[in-house]
């Protein structure tokens, strides 16, 4: 599965300037994470989240246990775009995104929606009813997404959490029944 096509269907920065955005060829692939892309997931993650990135040691933890559902976007020259992390529990049939990111650079091209899609229709295979997210209550886009993709906020109070990570770290918890989805 690649990314490209749909990025420059939504792209039209080149047809209006004659310009590429991007210089040199930049055609993404979406694929499983391999244990080789440890330190430049680090990087990404380090770059997209800056102050609240996972440590190495944890990235390392976290695909040693869900490498199956751990996707990247790789630019094919040594960098990754973005990525996406879902966590399964062995006795039940749930799941949590502990993850999405796009660089950037790379973001309002549908990138997100399609490491997404496909970490859904994985889960899916998996057998796993129920996912869960956390995002952050101001980050608008990413609610956005996230409710177009079938995510609602739990109840009570839509989802939101006061001080779900620590003082001042409010999140708002989203769930989808991929059970109820065609």
């Amino acid at each position: 599965m690649t990314a490209e096509p749909l990025e420059r269907a939504l792209d039209r920065h080149e047809h209006l300037t004659g310009t590429a955005p991007f210089p040199g060829p930049r055609h993404l692939v979406l694929r499983t994470a391999r244990e080789s892309d440890l330190p430049e997931l680090r990087r990404l993650d380090v770059e997209v989240f800056r102050e609240v990135a996972y440590p190495a040691f944890l990235l390392r933890q976290l695909y040693d246990m869900y490498a199956e559902h751990f996707l990247v976007l790789d630019d094919g020259e040594g960098s990754l775009r973005g990525y996406v992390l879902a966590a399964t529990t062995a006795l039940s049939r749930d799941s949590w995104i502990l993850g999405l990111c796009v660089t950037e650079d790379r973001r309002r091209h549908g990138l997100g929606r399609e490491l997404m899609v496909e970490v859904l229709t994985r889960l899916r295979r998996s057998g796993i009813e129920q996912v869960r997210l956390t995002v952050e209550p101001a980050n608008r886009a990413a609610i956005l997404l996230y409710h177009s993709l079938g995510f609602r906020p739990e109840q009570p109070d839509a989802g939101l959490r006061r001080d779900y990570f620590g003082p001042g770290e409010d999140r708002r918890i989203m769930h989808l029944e991929l059970s109820r989805l065609p």
